[in-house]
């Protein structure tokens, strides 16, 4: 039991690693917990890939300011003159945001305690940020040997996080404003790969990626009225609350 409480405890420090650069606040503490995440991961690595990417990743930081990593963050999800990497498990399964995955997670989320503060957290639940964020939440609750979260945390990992986090990390690795991210994906490869050995998950076949086009599924609209439809949609099809 001893062991699994160790390896939970590391696998929840992995979690909030990542979880930090998906989820970015302007807060400096956030930062400066970052920071000392990677500095833990650093003196003990998974491999010596992953050894080199947390050394590359210290150096590439500025361990005092945040400006860096923000600015890529921008150049990489948000900025229109690039080419706009999606974060959601939504996007890479179906070619469009709030789809299936999307529902699954939020059926996930109802089986815990935990909730998303949508004050503070706008991504959708199916995004990298939110998964990696209730994955290191979950994993420390069995760290602290509340094993009725086994069960939940094997299901997400298994059927959303599995099925796209490839595809996901290798259009970080390849996009050409990726330098920070880029050693990330270095990082978060060989966590997966531990991840499915512990989990006892299968690497998912190679599928064709599939790309839609948001203007044929809901004509030529703004940013701003496809999320409200897509909200609406994903609500419907968690049913009626009783």
């Amino acid at each position: 039991m001893q062991d699994n409480q160790t390896i939970n405890k590391a696998r929840a420090l992995y979690y909030n690693f990542f979880a930090n650069f998906f989820v970015l606040s302007s807060k400096s503490e956030n930062y400066f917990e970052l920071i000392r995440l990677l500095n833990i991961l650093k003196e003990n690595p998974l491999d010596e890939s992953s050894a080199d990417a947390l050394n590359n990743i210290s150096n590439l930081l500025d361990s005092s300011s945040n400006v860096a990593l923000i600015k890529e963050f921008d150049d990489l999800f948000h900025n229109p003159l690039n080419k706009k990497i999606r974060q959601t498990a939504s996007f890479y399964d179906e070619g469009v945001e709030s789809g299936k995955k999307r529902v699954e997670m939020i059926d996930f989320v109802a089986k815990t305690k935990l909730r998303r503060d949508e004050n503070s957290y706008f991504e959708y639940e199916d995004s990298v940020g939110f998964i990696f964020s209730l994955m290191a939440e979950l994993s420390n609750f069995l760290a602290n040997d509340q094993k009725e979260y086994e069960n939940t945390v094997h299901c997400i990992f298994a059927q959303i996080l599995n099925g796209f986090i490839d595809d996901f990390a290798k259009d970080i690795y390849e996009h050409d404003k990726s330098n920070i991210y880029k050693e990330l994906m270095v990082v978060l490869h060989s966590f997966v790969e531990f991840e499915r050995l512990y989990l006892e998950v299968s690497k998912p076949p190679k599928k064709e990626k599939i790309i839609k086009k948001q203007s044929d599924e809901w004509g030529d609209i703004s940013d701003e009225e496809r999320q409200r439809r897509e909200k609406n949609r994903a609500l419907k099809a968690l049913g009626p609350k009783n």
